[in-house]
């Protein structure tokens, strides 16, 4: 029988996207941010973590060493090559095949549906515990969806019912995101944990006093360039800022692979507007150079129409620069309205404006939403992420359930 008071051997799977890739490029979003530093973070309390996703190039090898006591693994299923995200439910049963092959783990916990289709059998075939984590949930077709929310197809809706219902524990962000487990996918409450994520403070983090500025107001949007991310709002509510105060837009971030021609469209979008030589498209940023834009500028937005949580807003205000937000999902979890920065209920682009002129404008405002920002985010780190998953890990490998079952089986 598994003792649950010494190091654990974690399986963390996640089929669509690497987390060793970088955060902004195609699909690699908050998610990755989120697996990888928990992984680490866990490793550092004594874990051992092996990260499992989908060998998406041949020239990833089976294995490699994130850091000590992480592993990242790539098995094969379906063609060894980047494919859109909607197409990843075909190789749900290569992928499980694979992962048949891998352990010993004390329990399996998957990121995304995809990742739990594969993961749960294998779990109950081995008598181990099964969590599961959404990032995001489908919305059913009859379901009034915010502008940029697509419905998804019947079978991941049911697939992410079934993993709800059926894994031991549930983890979340946010309670907005275990609302939607509760309410859409009918999830136990006993059985949904909220895990808020981390942010490192040390590499998001304040300008030094008396560092060289930009010469030129900048405002940053970092998000994967996609309809649900709202960038159109911020453009808009760029043109509506007054000409003398006016900053440029810098959008941080890829074209996600069902986007389709979204980048053109904002372009087309800012012309019209007659900003588009405010609005700049940098493409996807490493982790330091993110954090280097953001402490360089005047705000960070997130006008998102839906986050489970808002891993940039976290990120912004832990790099001490004030935060507008959309009052979506988890965002109002992430940024304190009126504290640590602004959320949004309208998305009226003047609305907007109005907002980020202030914080441009009146600096004793802005820097008060700075220095609690900061304080905010300090109180959030990947530790105190990770020590939380181990609390869920060791309360499902002791749960009356369990040992019962175990007694019977004689594992």
């Amino acid at each position: 029988m598994t003792t649950t008071t010494g190091p654990l051997r974690i399986g963390l799977v996640s089929l669509h996207t690497s987390p060793g890739d970088e955060p902004g490029s195609g699909e690699v979003g908050g998610m990755n941010v989120v697996v990888r530093h928990q992984a680490e973070a866990l490793a550092d309390r004594g874990h051992h973590v092996e990260i499992i996703t989908r060998r998406s190039s041949p020239d990833q090898p089976d294995s490699v060493s994130l850091v000590p006591g992480v592993c990242l693994r790539f098995l094969s299923a379906g063609p060894a090559a980047a494919v859109p995200k909607g197409e990843h439910d075909a190789f749900i049963e290569p992928f499980q095949h694979e992962l048949e092959a891998l352990g010993p783990f004390d329990v399996l916990h998957s990121h995304h549906w995809f990742s739990g289709a594969a993961a749960l059998p294998v779990a109950r075939e081995r008598g181990i515990p099964h969590v599961q984590s959404f990032h995001s949930i489908a919305a059913a077709p009859d379901t009034p969806l915010s502008e940029g929310e697509r419905p998804e197809s019947g079978g991941r809706l049911a697939g992410e019912r079934m993993l709800a219902q059926a894994s031991d524990a549930v983890v979340v962000v946010s309670e907005a995101e275990a609302e939607t487990v509760r309410v859409r996918l009918g999830g136990d409450t006993a059985r949904v944990w909220i895990v808020p994520p981390g942010v490192d403070g040390s590499v998001f983090r304040p300008a030094t006093a008396g560092a060289r500025r930009a010469t030129a107001p900048y405002v940053v949007a970092a998000a994967r360039v996609q309809p649900l991310k709202g960038l159109d709002l911020a453009i808009a509510a760029i043109a509506g800022i007054d000409a003398e105060a006016r900053p440029t837009l810098v959008i941080a971030g890829d074209a996600s692979s069902e986007a389709g021609d979204h980048v053109a469209e904002l372009r087309r979008l800012a012309a019209s507007l007659g900003v588009a030589d405010r609005v700049t498209f940098i493409g996807p940023q490493s982790r330091a150079d993110l954090a280097f834009l953001f402490r360089g500028s005047a705000a960070v937005l997130v006008p998102s129409h839906s986050e489970t949580y808002g891993l940039v807003a976290l990120e912004g205000s832990a790099s001490g620069v004030p935060v507008v937000a959309a009052a979506a999902g988890g965002l109002r979890e992430a940024v304190v309205d009126g504290e640590t920065g602004v959320v949004l209920e309208s998305r009226d682009p003047a609305v907007w404006a109005a907002e980020i002129q202030r914080v441009l404008t009146e600096p004793d405002y802005a820097a008060a939403l700075s220095a609690a920002g900061r304080e905010h985010a300090e109180r959030l780190s990947w530790e105190r992420s990770a020590a939380g998953l181990e609390q869920v890990y060791r309360r499902v490998l002791d749960s009356p359930e369990r040992v019962e079952l175990l007694a019977h089986t004689g594992r």
